[in-house]
């Protein structure tokens, strides 16, 4: 009878597992919805993109994609099953085992345990997952410190050895479940975690077959119920065992672990923290309230920390976006003891987690910071070096020598190197100004090898990257076609992203590309009302700088335009921001003040933006024929209105005289007032006088201004001169006094950086001729003499005028 019943048993037993098998190839080609979006993800702290984007690269290298599970990381096939407990694909198991638990539990828990596992599908996209991304190589890079030092394994969660420590098959997996159906009410914490433990070693690709088993979700609600009688250890151990398994970041039973982690964060020791907010790192799914409760308790261990634990509570830091005030400068403090302990990889480390955390070191910090990352660059990834000129490019650090080194570095690690790495590469010289043709050209030549990969973000840095450091097309003359092209194909990505839109057509427009059918996307009335309905970021700018240019370089435009409530709007909020900044800036001041003083008086100097488009301030100055200054109204102290609105208007045909009154004709003529017992007689055309030079004008002047009758009309005409003037009257030579910072040219040279080149052209096109007041010369002149700023000033603007005609 025994062996009967054990023949039985046996028989039922491999019924079972073949029943299995059938399930596991069904299951295995199931239909995903998330397939897609699995390929689309780009790098951790970039936007997500729309979904034209099908297919992912490496983002720093090209090498293969591997399939080993990386941290965050979950593929079509377990993304199919986000919340197991109640997925319908496998509900039909329930009819080989009819699993319900005879534990009683209490009607508070119960309503707990209902929360905790009733969420629908549809809601599980709500969560929060800044720490998801879709490339493997990407996160496998970005945990590559973990194996400079054995200390990080009491610390970290090694994802590779976890893979080849699988002891199990399904059947055993299988069997485990069973004596969990067995056991229901007998069932402790000690068994909760031998259980998951061991579940835990079953290969990845069959971990599915698991999650979706309802004894599985037995076992889940099990821990729940044990939540708070685990040890510290045992928690630990339960949460690898989810990682292990591939329990998706969006389960809310994670939720719970979550809440009793922050519970016992005071008393948990310091490698207990780092492992347990490792191992959330690892699941993909963000904890803000454990990393508070994390920030909390790890101010009473900073005097235990080594290199390996600071390294991994920043890269912590770093993944969790988010830092408390409080630690960052115990955390500068001890960055810079261990500094020169730090090997190559994990000064990439601690580079991104400051970056992605927004820290700001102090300047002499950062600098050490890259002093060693300059040591040892040879033995840096690319990753690493790239997480280097993040950070310079967040803190606008200007380290010679590394950038130098990039010169030689960059150009032979640039074919291995993906598109989002080359992207951040000429992202940081274009934030530091730093022009390097080296690296520009490397970069530029492997470009089009790459570009299937680019998303539409990668595309508008890199042409803003380019456009602004003045890298021409024809210096590369594959580079803005197939980015352009990139856009295009792109275009439903502007949807989401509409600033990624502009940010590429104004890198084009720096080099004096505007391609019809992006521009006449990005000015029409719902492209512009996408975008000015933004909140987070604003755009008008960017279109004002577009519509303006596009008004000025292509005359015969008839293409859609920003409506004039828009460039007012615009105009005036740049205008009040330079009068509160660019205006009172000393060298703007002092150079206005002795413009003033060498041409006779504020009437001769206006000071506004003559191209409001741009962003910027001048000093502007009209000569007539003889170059004699003529005089302008002050009551025009504002931006140019409307000067480039249409191609019909002519810029430098427009002229506002001001009023002849007695005072200044008499201090044209040299003469006293005119008496005003004498109005009631005709007023005289004046005659001709000369002025005699005054004290202080005399050194440079040395004639008078002639009163001609045509002098006269002009000043006194109130309207604008007609599109055609009289070629009999005497032209007028307007000028834009310009001061310049060194922010306005490439590090160390006197190339214009892109906006600033953009608007020398814009105002040639709008009739002034450019006077620079460069800061290598004027800057130094502010500590001179007042005769010798003077005299520079007259050579600059009488120079520029002589080398006109």
């Amino acid at each position: 009878m025994s062996a009967t019943l054990l023949f039985r048993h046996e028989a039922k037993r491999s019924l079972y597992a073949h029943m299995q098998r059938i399930f596991i190839f069904r299951s295995q080609h199931l239909p995903s919805n998330r397939e897609d979006e699995e390929t689309e993800g780009g790098n951790e702290n970039e936007e997500p993109t729309s979904s034209t984007l099908v297919y992912n690269p490496s983002a720093y290298y090209r090498a293969k994609t591997s399939q080993s599970f990386a941290p965050g990381h979950f593929n079509a096939e377990e993304e199919s099953y986000p919340n197991l407990p109640f997925n319908p694909a496998y509900r039909q198991q329930s009819n080989l085992y009819s699993i319900s638990s005879s534990r009683q539990l209490s009607s508070a828990k119960n309503t707990l345990l209902n929360l905790a596992f009733s969420k629908s599908g549809s809601n599980r996209r709500a969560e929060t997952t800044a720490y998801t991304t879709k490339d493997l190589s990407i996160k496998g890079d970005s945990r590559a410190f973990q194996r400079c030092r054995p200390e990080y394994r009491n610390m970290t969660h090694d994802l590779s050895q976890s893979q080849h420590s699988s002891t199990i098959d399904l059947d055993e997996a299988l069997l485990l479940l069973h004596k969990v159906s067995v056991l229901k009410g007998s069932i402790g914490p000690s068994d909760v975690t031998n259980f998951l433990c061991k579940l835990a070693q079953l290969p990845h690709e069959r971990s599915a077959v698991v999650r979706g088993d309802t004894r599985f979700n037995m076992l889940l609600r099990y821990s729940v119920e044990s939540l708070q009688t685990f040890t510290h250890q045992q928690l630990l151990d339960i949460l690898k065992a989810f990682v292990n398994l591939r329990l998706p970041y969006s389960h809310s039973l994670l939720g719970l672990f979550e809440t009793e982690f922050c519970r016992r964060a005071n008393g948990m020791e310091l490698h207990q923290l780092l492992l347990a907010a490792d191992l959330w790192r690892c699941l993909g799914r963000s904890v803000p309230q454990y990393l508070e409760r994390l920030f909390d308790s790890i101010n009473q261990y900073f005097t235990q920390m080594g290199p390996p634990e600071l390294v991994q509570l920043l890269y912590i830091i770093g993944e969790g976006r988010r830092c408390s005030d409080t630690i960052i400068q115990p955390i500068e403090s001890l960055l810079m003891r261990h500094l020169n302990q730090l090997k190559a990889e994990e000064l990439g480390a601690v580079c991104l987690g400051l970056f992605k955390a927004q820290i700001r070191l102090s300047e002499r910090a950062a600098r050490r910071l890259v002093d060693g990352s300059h040591a040892v660059v040879k033995d840096m990834s690319d990753f690493a070096i790239v997480n280097v000129l993040k950070l310079m490019r967040f803190s606008y650090l200007d380290h010679l020598p590394w950038l130098e080194a990039m010169g030689c570095e960059i150009p032979g690690r640039a074919p291995q190197m993906g598109v989002q790495g080359l992207m951040h590469v000429v992202l940081a010289c274009s934030a530091l100004h730093y022009r390097d043709d080296r690296i520009l050209l490397a970069v530029a030549e492997q470009l089009p090898k790459v570009i299937v990969h680019c998303r539409s973000k990668d595309a508008a840095k890199m042409l803003w990257a380019f456009g602004t450091l003045g890298v021409h097309p024809s210096q590369c003359p594959n580079l803005y076609p197939c980015l352009t092209a990139i856009l295009r194909e792109r275009q439903a990505e502007f949807q989401r992203f509409p600033e990624h839109l502009l940010t590429g057509l104004l890198g084009l427009a720096f080099v004096g590309q505007f391609p019809h059918d992006l521009i006449s996307l990005a000015l029409s009335t719902e492209f512009v009302k996408k975008a000015c309905s933004s909140q987070e970021l604003e755009l008008k700018k960017d279109l004002f700088t577009l519509d303006e240019s596009v008004g000025l370089e292509l005359p015969n435009w008839m293409g859609p335009r920003l409506s004039q409530s828009i460039r007012t709007e615009v105009t005036k909020q740049l205008w009040d921001f330079a009068q509160s900044d660019i205006c009172q800036k000393p060298e703007v001041l002092e150079a206005e003040a002795m413009l003033q003083e060498l041409l006779g008086g504020e009437m001769f100097v206006r000071k506004r933006m003559i191209l409001p488009h741009l962003r910027s301030i001048d000093l502007e100055v009209h000569l007539d024929d003889c170059e004699q200054p003529l005089p302008m109204s002050s009551e025009h102290q504002t931006p140019l209105k409307d000067k480039c609105s249409a191609s019909s208007q002519h810029w430098g045909e427009k002229l506002s005289g001001v009023p002849l009154t007695d005072d200044l004709l008499a201090q044209l003529t040299n003469s006293r007032k005119i008496s005003p017992r004498r109005s009631d007689k005709p007023l005289q055309n004046p005659s001709t006088s000369k002025v005699e030079p005054v004290s202080e004008r005399e050194s440079i002047f040395n004639v008078g201004v002639d009163l001609t009758d045509d002098l006269v009309v002009a000043m006194t005409k109130s309207g604008i001169s007609s599109s055609h003037p009289d070629k009999s009257k005497p032209s007028i030579v307007r000028l834009a006094v310009q001061v310049t910072n060194r922010n306005q040219f490439c590090y160390r040279s006197h190339q214009l950086l892109g906006l600033h080149a953009l608007k020398r052209k814009h105002l040639m096109l709008a009739g002034y001729r450019v006077v620079e007041l460069p800061h290598w010369e004027w800057f130094p002149l502010l500590r001179r003499s007042h005769a010798e700023k003077l005299a520079y000033l007259h050579c600059k603007i009488f120079s520029s005028v002589n080398s006109k005609k």
